[in-house]
């Protein structure tokens, strides 16, 4: 399945203009889009908080909670916030390990936006008495 994580190239915010809430129910299904970032001439923070993040143990089909943090310093294009919410959501169907969320969400923004710095971080809830925490990061 192919994924689509590119910036919406004529500038629509596709998702954003969209009354109704269609929830994908796998991450290759979903779309990160983009807007042109005006203040490229600088350096600053943009940081997304998920306290609410749900995904699929890959093995038991148990649901793991966590709570994902995105930080990134833009270039040409910034997240869109509904976009990056549905693309979040569709993880809650999705089994998968914890240290691929975190890589996969890394990899999903970069190819979508291509920022000059950016870390995801994972801290998910305890299964079994032991809690992970996964970071990934990315610079330019």
């Amino acid at each position: 399945m192919k994924r689509s994580t590119r910036p919406a190239a004529t500038g629509r915010l596709t998702l954003l203009e969209k009354n109704e809430h269609h929830y994908p129910d796998h991450p290759d299904r979903a779309t990160l889009e983009a807007f042109a970032n005006r203040y490229r001439d600088r350096d600053y923070w943009i940081e997304f908080d998920c306290p609410e993040f749900t995904a699929l143990c890959p093995i038991t089909g148990q649901p793991d909670f966590g709570h994902i943090t995105i930080r990134y310093v833009p270039d040409r294009f910034c997240l869109e916030s509904k976009a990056l919410k549905l693309y979040l959501f569709a993880f809650r169907n999705h089994g998968t390990f914890h240290e691929e969320v975190v890589n996969r969400i890394r990899d999903d923004v970069v190819r979508a936006i291509k920022p000059r710095k950016l870390e995801v971080r994972g801290i998910f809830n305890p299964r079994g008495g032991i809690s992970i925490r996964v970071e990934a990061c990315y610079n330019h």
